[in-house]
């Protein structure tokens, strides 16, 4: 009888102790993942801008963007088949991140002293400009030259009203629901250029359909340091995908990823950023 109360009361501990493991073992991070294996991490990217993030017609996903999120996650500890790519707007980026949705965001996330109001950012990992897309045989070198020219930009950016405002007052402005749309009206002639971030631009120049049909006018109207955007306040994984974007340029994977991607337009990019400087 006593052997059976001993049995019954080391197998109720036991059962008490496992309960108590499996409680205590959970390494899940804000987006359901575990590095330690089985797990997934959710990263916010662009689904529709060639070069940087776009998903294509059979599911999967490219550009420089992608790839740079890529080697980060495997940095932290996933596999790519552990990355879930969760597209994030530009309005919905702070969003995003603040609700958990996704772990980081690489989103040509310029880094600003607003949005670091609300986020926090590593990096920057890219430096990019404010530019012109115009034909190959374009006249077009010099931003006073858009004066008289017809300029796409899409609804609500800025790029074409500062060109209007500070270099070309006599440029006429069309506004376009998206990038795509511009760079169709660059091709059959309805525009004369179009104006974003260079990297954006020489995205979609690198097109199978595009190649050899634009060129960058190269007049680096502005400064845009591309970051990787985290949720506020986490400090811990700050540091580590500010290594994993130093390994990346230190190992070649970075300019690897840039020839990779922008390389058909003959995008004159910068040289890696240093982590941490923002050039104004």
């Amino acid at each position: 009888m006593k052997l059976r109360k001993a049995a019954a009361a080391s197998a109720a501990v036991l059962a008490l102790a496992a309960t108590a493991t499996a409680c205590g073992s959970s390494d899940k991070n804000d987006s359901g993942s575990s590095p330690s294996g089985g797990g997934k991490i959710k990263v916010g990217i662009k689904f529709d801008q060639p070069g940087l993030g776009l998903k294509q017609p059979d599911g999967s996903f490219a550009g420089f963007d992608v790839d740079v999120a890529t080697y980060v996650a495997k940095q932290l500890g996933y596999n790519p088949d552990q990355i879930e790519f969760v597209e994030t707007k530009s309005a919905d980026r702070e969003n995003a991140l603040a609700r958990g949705d996704v772990k980081f965001i690489a989103a040509t996330y310029s880094i600003t002293d607003e949005r670091k109001q609300k986020v926090d950012f590593a990096g920057p990992y890219l430096l990019a400009h404010q530019d012109l897309l115009v034909k190959t045989d374009s006249d077009i070198t010099k931003g006073t030259d858009l004066n008289g020219k017809k300029l796409c930009s899409v609804t609500g950016s800025t790029s074409a009203q500062n060109v209007k405002d500070s270099i070309a007052p006599k440029a006429n402005l069309r506004k376009y629901s998206g990038y795509s749309e511009c760079i169709a009206g660059l091709q059959s002639g309805a525009v004369d250029a179009v104006t974003t971030d260079d990297s954006i631009l020489a995205g979609f120049a690198a097109q199978d359909k595009y190649k050899g049909q634009f060129k960058l006018a190269g007049l680096k109207l502005s400064n845009e340091n591309y970051g990787v955007g985290i949720k506020k306040g986490d400090t811990e994984l700050e540091k580590k995908i500010n290594a994993a974007l130093t390994k990346m340029v230190a190992d070649g994977a970075w300019k690897t990823a840039v020839e990779k991607n922008f390389g058909p337009a003959k995008y004159k990019y910068e040289p890696a950023p240093k982590i941490g400087v923002i050039v104004k």
